[in-house]
């Protein structure tokens, strides 16, 4: 019997015309019979905290009154062997859409598609869920669900099960992916100097051992990140 993952993405700045320089993509993947112990674990670490269990965890809310927090689970991430992240930091600002003759969707989606191809392998199965972000969400799941599919010839669903969405008070994991692609975006933006989001980079980047600014290796297992800067003008 094969394995199955359940894979958990988030996004930042996917819009065209945001005025965004950089969109990120993440996926937050673990055993499907691990979800539970790590929602436990992570709750642990709530209690611990003196939060509630119902407190979501969002790059937003970090502060320097809940540092220590965000650091641990940070640290609960890298600790934990079954977890792993996939990002794809993808810039704007060189985006040659008539060139390609793609709509900015199209492009969308081809980068959804190269941020979660490393994950796959044939002998697994794979339920993916998405954070609902905008009133598209439905089309959007039905147009990667396919062209996920179609990529790896799985015209069965036999390894991609699944594409749904998720909100992310649902899900530890959810929330999770958004910690992590939330530091790429402050990072690859240029944004905020806030002291406890900084360090919560800086714990990133000591844990990975990577500047987070450069593509890692694409067979990296645990922390996996791809910088795409697209053609240059």
């Amino acid at each position: 019997m094969s394995q199955t993952y359940n894979i958990y993405c988030d996004e930042s700045c996917h819009l065209e015309k945001d005025r965004q320089k950089a969109m990120v993509l993440g996926a937050v993947w673990c055993p499907i019979e691990k979800v539970r112990e790590v929602a436990k674990r992570i709750r642990e670490i709530k209690e611990r905290h003196s939060l509630k269990d119902g407190f979501e965890i969002k790059w937003t809310k970090i502060s320097k009154a809940k540092s220590d927090f965000y650091l641990d689970i940070i640290d609960y991430f890298f600790d934990n062997d079954d977890l792993h992240f996939r990002g794809l930091v993808a810039y704007k600002g060189n985006l040659q859409h008539k060139e390609f003759q793609q709509s900015h969707d199209d492009w969308y989606y081809k980068m959804y598609f190269c941020m979660l191809k490393p994950i796959f392998t044939p002998t697994a199965c794979y339920r993916i869920y998405l954070d609902i972000k905008d009133t598209r969400s439905a089309e959007k799941l039905k147009r990667l669900h396919k062209i996920l599919c179609n990529s790896k010839y799985d015209f069965n669903r036999e390894i991609i099960e699944r594409v749904q969405n998720i909100r992310s008070y649902e899900s530890e994991i959810v929330q999770l992916a958004d910690i992590l692609i939330g530091a790429l975006s402050c990072l690859h933006r240029g944004l905020d100097k806030n002291q406890a989001k900084q360090a919560v980079i800086e714990r990133m980047r000591e844990r990975s051992k990577y500047s987070l600014q450069k593509s890692t290796l694409q067979g990296e297992e645990k922390f996996n990140l791809f910088v795409w800067k697209g053609k240059s003008a």
